[in-house]
């Protein structure tokens, strides 16, 4: 088996200073790549700000003898989303692969959450990956290559009590993805999400007794393979955790067809739920035209 390498290749890795985003980081320059870390430093709420968060892990990959430099940028202004890429840029001549990991946590439930803490997360996780993403993407396109791992959550994707604006803004994360895989499809970039489920200082008391077993290394190497020239799929998801690794997608079912030029009730929609509701025969579209391929014909008669 060939060993993926990230040799000659630069990496941004946003949230570096710990927990996952620290493992990728490692991972990557182990395997050759030159990588920015980046992290505010700051709590798990967003407060505050360390230097030496993100300074021990580039300390840490020196010291092993690979090749990083510090970001202490915010991820949640443009203006610090180019600063990031600049340090890419200025360090080492290029972006090849950006890692939107920071994230930070203000779980309230629905009826009691203040709008403070909705821009805060939405800023850091949403916000935060575009202003990354958007530089890096026109570097990338230039150069004819580009890998994006966007981090999602299992919390956006199917739904978890307390965390309606953190998953908001992971669920906006795969939208975003999505679009950046087939925007970027003829530039050579490719672009996944993933969805680690992995003990970290944001997670920690939420997972409980799994924490045990769900070791944030166990996430790295699906996001090692995704950021990598071994990688060949764009515009997926993926669930990652405890030594388990699964495809996550959206599905459109064949649902119920009413005819053509039919007018249709809210009661007629009640009687054809179950078929609505099938799933035998779905497919995954990989974008809006793909939905549109299976309603031209039954339009066109």
């Amino acid at each position: 088996m060939t060993e993926i390498s990230f040799i000659d290749r630069v990496a941004i890795v946003t949230g570096a200073g710990g927990g996952l985003g620290r493992t990728y980081a490692l991972d990557l320059a182990a395997r050759g790549a030159a990588v920015v870390v980046n992290d505010l430093g700051g709590s798990a709420a967003g407060v505050g700000s360390d230097a030496s968060a993100a300074q021990k892990v580039v300390d840490e990959i020196i010291a092993k003898g690979g090749s990083a430099v510090a970001s202490h940028d915010s991820v949640s202004t443009p203006e610090g989303g180019a600063a990031i890429v600049a340090t890419a840029l200025d360090s080492f001549g290029k972006v090849d692969i950006v890692i939107n990991n920071a994230g930070i946590l203000r779980d309230k439930t629905f009826a009691k959450l203040e709008n403070q803490d909705l821009e805060a997360v939405l800023d850091v996780h949403l916000r935060g990956a575009f202003h990354v993403s958007q530089p890096a993407f026109r570097v990338m396109k230039e150069n004819g290559y580009g890998r994006f791992v966007f981090t999602a959550s299992n919390a956006g994707v199917f739904g978890n009590f307390g965390q309606t604006n953190y998953g908001a803004a992971k669920m906006g994360l795969v939208g975003l993805s999505n679009v950046l895989a087939i925007e970027g499809a003829k530039a050579g970039i490719k672009s996944n999400v993933i969805c680690p489920i992995a003990r970290t200082r944001m997670t920690e008391d939420i997972l409980g007794p799994l924490a045990e077993s769900v070791e944030p290394e166990l996430v790295t190497p699906m996001v090692v393979y995704l950021a990598s020239e071994a990688c060949g799929l764009t515009h997926e998801v993926f669930s990652a955790g405890g030594g388990r690794y699964a495809r996550v997608f959206v599905g459109l079912a064949p649902g119920w067809f009413a005819g053509k030029g039919v007018e249709v009730s809210a009661d007629d929609v009640a009687a054809h739920i179950d078929d609505i509701r099938n799933q035998d025969g779905y497919i995954v579209p990989g974008s809006v035209t793909d939905e549109l391929k299976g309603l031209l014909p039954l339009l066109k008669g």
